[in-house]
């Protein structure tokens, strides 16, 4: 029995039906659309590599959405477990375990997992936090090396750069701190010091397996890359998604952190029993130890002058929250080491009205000239009348502007690269895979700004700590708001970001809307089933262009973290 046109349709239709709920096969679903196009000589919704309409079934690559949606279903192609395993263990697996390497060492697990959140949830973030601490470093390195000649200046040195991952505190009442700085029984006090906290955390052999694990992995992506198959994208977008994570770890690993709070706490124990305080006459002998300590490494959450709980955690990608402080506190320090160079320098003994005593050896200090009282010691590292100690440490801006630029460029390099690929894969423009890398690169981006005017409010807060006028509470209670936000959307962005991979290998995103990239195009969206070669060509250009801008932003970040390296002490 012959079937007439109507019915042969219906049976089409019915097929298309029974397809949808077992999964969609889109080469399978073109056939018969062209099947029923040349039975039925209806070419509604057929169209070329262009998205126009094509006279001709033989020219038909491409189907337009609506089409799509009525004849092959709304659904996706059926999940395939083996795909999806190799796929995951491959590309995303090697980059989930590199976070392993990031450094923690905070008191408690709660906040080694939430240093890990923020790190994954916005990798701006974290690239600004480790390039302000290399600046930082260098900024008072070169300050100290040009301008302080001073005993133990060297020491100081040695030990803001060991103490980035703590709140820093230095207490000039009764000549504490400058007690430090002058009495030579406080020599040994900087040496012990700065010996124990100058511990390494660099490179193991579990690093170098974790990286060069990502780094195999994202070769392999660039082999199997559309020079040979220009339709397997998704490896590379997700490699290149990732390929922050490597620079991170990289410089931090470099840099070598110290941020195991329990080491620091029991160093900075260890060595303050060698602390001493100024005397009243210096006949008296040995100075007393000091009660309290004249530069403190701890504080409580409670306490007036901590304006932000994340100063107090010791991993460093909360040194956001202390790097306007720490900076602050390592210019206080280095203007009281200035001030009793520049006295030494010009021959004035400690004790008021004595005579400078010349030392065997030109090179250091006589210990009789470093001695004095109380009052003595604070007027020697005292700055001179009418200088004025600014809340803001000099060129902090530029640092945090220099370290702004280089994180961001990190970013949305990577990401950028990915999103540049998925663009470009037919059908062309913004759908469902470049859109997911715009909004986690976007979010990371919102949640860095966020962190960084925190700190910048919280920092303003802590010029006004014991007695805050009503405007400097609401800027703090500000702060207070935007860091709890930025951490629920670095919860929601870690999550994003792993989901966002996790979709492009179960197939979520192999749907008629995804593949049409109804996003972009709105109603004119189609989806392309048989790539031409023209579009093949742009496909690897485009593919060319998200390789060099991927490699090239990563490489110009561990470039200028090596470069930078060199000059810190």
């Amino acid at each position: 029995m012959r079937l007439h046109t109507g019915t042969r349709a219906s049976l089409l239709l019915l097929v298309y039906a029974v397809q949808k709920v077992a999964g969609v096969n889109f080469t399978q679903c073109l056939n018969d659309i062209v099947e029923n196009a040349i039975a039925t000589q209806n070419l509604a919704g057929l169209l070329n590599g262009d998205g126009d309409p094509v006279s001709n079934v033989s020219d038909a690559t491409a189907i337009s959405y609506s089409l799509c949606v009525s004849a092959c279903g709304a659904g996706e192609e059926p999940f395939q477990w083996p795909v999806f395993s190799q796929d995951f263990s491959s590309w995303l697996l090697p980059n989930l375990a590199l976070v392993s390497q990031l450094p923690f060492g905070a008191q408690y697990r709660l906040d080694n997992l939430m240093s890990v959140v923020l790190t994954v949830g916005s990798p701006v973030l974290a690239g600004y936090s480790l390039f302000i601490t290399l600046l930082n470093s260098r900024w008072i390195h070169h300050r100290f090396r040009q301008a302080v000649d001073y005993p133990n200046s060297h020491f100081a040195v040695s030990i803001l750069h060991s103490l980035h991952q703590v709140p820093l505190r230095l207490h000039f009442d009764h000549a504490h701190f400058p007690s430090l700085v002058v009495l030579p029984e406080n020599d040994t006090w900087w040496k012990y010091l700065s010996e124990l906290v100058d511990y390494t955390h660099t490179w193991s052999i579990a690093s170098a397996a974790s990286i060069a694990w990502v780094v195999v992995a994202f070769i392999l992506t660039l082999a199997n890359s559309p020079w040979s198959d220009y339709e397997n994208t998704q490896a590379f977008t997700v490699g290149s998604m990732w390929l922050w994570l490597t620079p991170i770890v990289v410089g931090w690993l470099q840099l070598s952190p110290k941020c195991d709070f329990d080491r620091l706490q029991s160093a900075y124990v260890r060595a303050d029993q060698y602390a001493r305080t100024g005397i009243a006459h210096t006949h008296m002998g040995m100075p007393p130890a000091s009660t309290r300590r004249a530069l403190t490494i701890t504080a409580m959450e409670e306490d007036s002058d901590v304006m932000s709980p994340d100063e107090l955690l010791t991993p460093p990608v909360f040194n956001y929250s202390r790097s306007l402080r720490w900076a602050s506190t390592a210019d206080t320090m280095f203007l009281a080491f200035k001030a009793a160079s520049d006295k030494a320098k010009s021959r004035m003994p400690v004790q008021f009205g004595s005579e400078w005593v010349e030392s065997d050896d030109m090179k250091t200090i006589h210990p009789s000239n470093r001695r004095g009282s109380s009052q003595d010691i604070t007027t020697y590292c005292a700055q001179p009348d009418g200088a004025q100690h600014s809340h803001w440490a000099p060129g902090m801006f530029t640092r945090m502007f220099v370290a702004s630029c280089v994180s961001l460029a990190l970013q949305w390099g990577t990401t950028g690269a990915a999103t540049v690929v998925a663009y470009f894969t037919p059908t062309t423009g913004i759908g469902c895979r470049s859109l997911s890398y715009l909004i986690y690169a976007g979010i990371s981006t919102l949640i860095w700004m966020m962190f960084l005017i925190s700190s910048i409010l919280a920092h303003y807060s802590a010029a006004y700590s014991h007695r805050p006028p009503l405007s400097a509470r609401v800027i703090l209670e500000l702060s207070h708001w935007l860091r709890r936000m930025g951490k629920l959307w670095a919860i929601a962005n870690f999550i994003w970001g792993v989901m966002a991979c996790v979709f492009q290998y179960s197939s979520f995103y192999d749907t008629c809307f995804c593949n049409s990239s109804v996003i972009g195009r709105g109603d004119a969206a189609y989806n392309v089933l048989i790539v031409t070669a023209a579009q093949a060509a742009v496909a690897r250009t485009a593919w060319a262009g998200a390789i060099v801008l991927a490699c090239g932003s990563a490489s110009m970040f561990i470039g200028l973290m090596s470069l930078l390296l060199d000059t810190l002490p």
